[in-house]
């Protein structure tokens, strides 16, 4: 069972259906495997929750 694994920051449903269609595909092709062995799991992380240069991405954007 092949896993893909994306994080990212929110994602509306159709970006997820596209993410998932589009990373299983080129995994088949890529891999030879059935595009059915495939689990993508998409991980959503809000601003808060993620820190780069020892700051909160959401504190750097002034989006509190």
């Amino acid at each position: 069972m092949p896993v893909i694994t994306f994080e990212a920051a929110r994602l509306d449903k159709e970006q997820k259906r596209e993410l998932v269609k589009g990373f299983t595909e080129v995994a088949a092709k890529v891999t030879g495997l059935p595009e059915a062995g495939f689990y993508v799991f998409l991980k959503e992380n809000s601003l808060e929750n993620v820190g780069v240069g020892g700051q909160l991405i959401d504190d750097r954007s002034g989006a509190n």
